[in-house]
């Protein structure tokens, strides 16, 4: 039970990688403050942290990229717990499209929900976290923001944009107990990577080395690893989790 004196927020826990880090978490015995912006699963979720692991959990329908939504959040999870020792930024979407057919609006809502919504949190927390001198933030990045990827030039900005985030805060938080990092996963097995058909799947596959797709479940072990005190030298670092893609 590693964490179970912390206090973990986790956005877009209702699926995905946020939904395996809130679970990840939930196992270690932590405090969990999580959100979503599908109250359905994110319903499901609070009943199922309480019930198999016992843990306290706040749950809240957040739009990341609303500053109003954030704040509130923010705000109940410190009145309600005290305080946010780890915030992880998972909130994400994925329309895979080529330059030329992204619109404007495509453009404004991949950033806001990435690269904004990452910010908002951060924003708010860090103040707190200032506060206390102590605190670790951990953002989810891509490889596309790497290397280009081939998703889309917008979701590419918008992982660039985190991963050059995560390392200006490494620097500029640390000397206030603050340590910032990021992951950067690709082809992971989630509802963001859908495929047309078996093939291109299978096509996919043979173009990583290790041979298979990620696992929501391994990029979180990466997480909580990055949350605790085994990893306090790391600071502004982008870990590849990508089976060698």
């Amino acid at each position: 039970m590693k964490f179970k004196d912390s206090v973990i927020m986790v956005t877009g826990a209702g699926s995905g990688i946020g939904n395996a880090v809130a679970r990840k978490f939930a196992s270690e015995g932590a405090t969990l403050c999580v959100c979503d912006i599908n109250p359905q699963v994110l319903e499901s979720l609070e009943k199922d942290m309480v019930k198999n692991y016992g843990i306290r959990c706040l749950s809240g329908i957040v739009d990341v990229a609303s500053r109003e939504d954030v704040n509130q959040f923010v705000h109940d999870a410190l009145e309600k717990f005290g305080r946010v020792d780890v915030l992880v930024n998972c909130a994400g979407i994925f329309k895979k499209k080529n330059f030329f057919d992204i619109s404007i609006n495509d453009w404004y809502q991949m950033i806001a929900v990435h690269l904004h919504g990452t910010f908002l949190f951060t924003k708010y927390v860090a103040e707190f976290m200032k506060q206390r001198g102590k605190g670790c933030i951990i953002n989810i990045g891509s490889t596309s923001g790497l290397t280009g990827g081939t998703s889309g030039s917008h979701y590419a900005a918008a992982k660039g944009g985190i991963i050059a985030f995560t390392k200006s805060l490494g620097k500029e938080l640390a000397p206030y107990g603050i340590r910032v990092n990021a992951l950067a996963p690709s082809k992971i097995q989630t509802n963001m990577l859908k495929f047309d058909s078996k093939s291109e799947e299978e096509e996919l596959k043979s173009k990583i080395p290790l041979g298979r797709l990620g696992m929501p479940e391994e990029i979180a072990e990466i997480i909580a690893f990055l949350a605790s005190k085994e990893s306090e030298y790391i600071v502004g670092e982008v870990i590849v989790a990508s089976g060698g893609y």
